[in-house]
């Protein structure tokens, strides 16, 4: 009853990015130590009636004025408080991902004790009876502060962000203040890499038309060689023409290597075909290591998803293209 209440409750939340906290949006309570101090100021109240005590009185309503005091600045450190979220980065699933958001004071006094966290705790390891976790933090007066709050995405795809709670029991703790956002923002959840993924498979040959071959040969590398770039391996050094272009220039700069024009003409493919176990996630979380690992090593690569295709290509802009295609499958 209770959770198909709390949903019916977020249901009549409308989403948004931003947030000014009313009076109609901030909910009030008395905490078990309010309720002690209710407790014990009737307690104090019938011992002054009964025994005509003046000083229980003054004792009586001191307390009762210190408490209805406590709880006016309690529900005002919460009103009129501007809360703006900042829009988080993808990650992927299962890790933690965390959110920043803007709290805004525009008084001119500061707010203190002002604590924010997920509605609903995630449980850990699959564990039940999950603790809440609190970001804290004090809104100096006039200013800003920033509260980072994290939660961890189980399923890959695009997710809207989790409802938030915002409370405070300053000054005294006999209340508590409290307001729900539900942000309107997504976030983008790639599947999880599998660790310790089998090797990338082996690239298919890449189409050549003429405009290759006019390039090949404006570059001058048609004769199984070319020049040295960085990062080729030694052993394709072709020493002893490094040595004639020496004697006859007069220095090594000019080595050679070992044209791989068969490396060249290959795009290295990532196929769900290829992934191994017939189980969707786990292709998917496979796929996705060979992604990250393809991106690490430099290489151009290209996805294909069933219909979806990718077109081979590098650099993070393709990695994002690929793990979004990866996210959405």
């Amino acid at each position: 009853m209770g959770a198909l209440l709390q949903r019916w409750f977020e249901a009549r939340l409308p989403p948004a990015d931003s947030v000014t906290l009313t009076q109609r949006t901030v909910y009030i309570l008395p905490t078990r130590p309010g309720l002690m101090l209710l407790l014990t100021l009737a307690v104090l109240l019938v011992a002054s009636i009964n025994y005509q005590l003046n000083l229980g009185y003054l004792l009586t309503f001191l307390l009762a004025g210190t408490a209805l005091v406590g709880m006016h600045v309690c529900h005002g450190t919460l009103r009129g408080l501007e809360m703006n979220l900042i829009a988080p980065c993808a990650h992927h699933a299962c890790t933690s991902t965390a959110f920043d958001i803007k709290l805004t004071n525009q008084r001119r006094s500061a707010r203190c004790g002002i604590a924010l966290s997920l509605l609903e705790p995630q449980a850990v390891n699959g564990q039940t009876g999950a603790e809440r976790h609190w970001a804290w933090t004090d809104v100096p007066a006039q200013g800003s502060s920033v509260v980072q709050v994290a939660f961890t995405p189980l399923k890959r795809g695009l997710h809207r962000l989790p409802t938030l709670t915002a409370e405070t029991r300053f000054p005294l703790g006999t209340f508590r203040v409290w307001t729900v956002w539900r942000p309107a923002a997504r976030v983008m959840v790639y599947p999880a890499p599998e660790p310790g993924p089998p090797p990338l498979p082996s690239g298919a040959p890449r189409a050549q038309g003429a405009g290759t071959a006019a390039r090949a040969q404006r570059s001058g590398e048609f004769d199984g060689v070319r020049g040295y770039r960085r990062g080729d391996p030694l052993k394709n050094v072709l020493w002893k023409k490094a040595a004639k272009a020496g004697e006859h220039s007069g220095d090594s700069a000019g080595l050679v290597v070992r044209d791989t024009p068969q490396a060249e003409r290959q795009d290295l493919w990532l196929d769900l075909r290829q992934a191994g176990p017939p189980d969707l996630e786990r292709q998917l979380s496979r796929l996705c290591a060979w992604v990250l690992q393809a991106d690490r090593l430099g290489l151009r690569y290209g996805l294909r998803l069933g219909a979806a295709e990718v077109q081979p290509g590098s650099g993070q802009a393709h990695k994002r293209q690929c793990l979004e295609a990866l996210a959405l499958c």
